[in-house]
């Protein structure tokens, strides 16, 4: 254990420091200027500190104050070492934070037996938040476990659902990166950015609902047809509505809101503008990017750029302009997400 001595009169310091010697084998610091134990005291974290109230320049409340300013000290024991007994001098120490007092001239077993007291104190305390350490620390990894086995969930179910229309699953990873990337251009919190990128994958829940024949007909829709196809954001609304967790809650909104656009001629609930959830018109640029960039049955895949410039070219209109310009500040990434599919292709088809 350290201990801390801080006094201006070098002989009471000595006589302190003797004292507490004899006691079991502790590291033991002395002080006459409390400036310069202060600035020790921020390097080093003490675990019993005796303080003078009567020194020069900064008597012992102050150096007392200073001690409990300091993050480490907020429950390090202090013994205020004083030869008044005015009331009031006490009150203002105990109001500072000393946590015990010694009359001056004290008597050396009186010490010995309030300093042993306080660092057994310190010692139980210390062992408290050793204990409580270990305690977040077990949390932090059930948590974390428990982290995992809901984004393995969320994957399996999203890619299940995208079999249905005959993808690969890679669909909704995609988009669920790019919507990432459009968040963090739009300066979203890493907490709000992780959480869109698990919801995301879930914006076509709603698909399981649809008939086969409607889903997978090659060639384009009727009208009664696309009616059928356009139900799929109702249909994910009522399988995810009422969730306890932000996750669910955001792939609710993602489910049902997807399909808006920002001049409010798209479908899902009518909404235009500000009125559509983000999280909505974040997802909303990013899947419809990934859908033009991807090769349907009905249409060849968009090139790269091609893509990009005809969502820019919807600004305004289909999507956000600030979700847009988020998405043109963040292409680089968004270009990196698409070569890695096809640098994935490339290695199948030559193995």
């Amino acid at each position: 254990m350290r201990i801390c001595i801080i006094d201006d009169e070098s002989i009471s310091l000595n006589v302190i420091r003797a004292v507490l010697s004899r006691m079991a084998a502790h590291d033991v610091e002395c002080f006459t200027d409390p400036e310069v134990a202060l600035e020790r005291c921020a390097q080093v974290t003490f675990d019993l500190v005796l303080v003078d109230y009567r020194m020069g320049d900064m008597n012992g409340i102050a150096c007392l104050k200073a001690l409990r300013a300091m993050p480490d000290y907020q429950f390090v024991p202090i013994i205020m070492l004083t030869a008044d007994e005015d009331r009031e001098l006490r009150l203002s120490a105990v109001r500072s934070g000393a946590t015990d007092f010694l009359n001056k001239p004290f008597d050396p077993e009186e010490l010995r037996v309030r300093a042993r007291n306080l660092l057994s104190l310190r010692e139980a305390q210390l062992a408290l938040l050793d204990r409580a350490m270990n305690l977040d620390y077990e949390v932090q990894k059930a948590t974390q476990k428990l982290v995992e086995r809901e984004e393995e969930l969320i994957w399996r179910l999203s890619r299940a659902i995208e079999t249905r229309d005959g993808s690969t699953g890679e669909h909704v990873s995609r988009v669920a990166s790019v919507a990432k990337v459009i968040a963090k251009h739009m300066g979203l919190s890493k907490q709000y950015c992780r959480t869109l990128y698990l919801a995301t994958p879930l914006h076509d829940t709603g698909k399981i609902g649809i008939s086969d024949a409607v889903l997978n007909k090659p060639g384009a829709l009727t009208c009664e047809e696309r009616q059928v196809i356009e139900t799929h954001t109702a249909i994910g609304s009522e399988i995810l509505q009422g969730g306890e967790s932000e996750l669910i809650r955001m792939a609710h909104e993602i489910a049902l809101y997807h399909h808006e656009k920002w001049d409010g001629t798209g479908y899902g609930a009518g909404l235009a503008g500000d009125a559509i959830p983000l999280s909505g018109r974040i997802t909303a640029v990013a899947d419809v990017f990934d859908a033009l960039c991807s090769e349907r049955t009905y249409k060849p895949a968009w090139p790269f750029e091609e893509a990009c410039v005809e969502i820019i070219n919807q600004s305004g209109k289909h999507f956000d302009p600030v979700c847009v310009d988020a998405f043109s500040a963040g292409k680089d990434e968004i270009r990196q997400i698409y070569q890695v599919d096809v640098d994935k292709s490339l290695s199948a088809l030559s193995a």
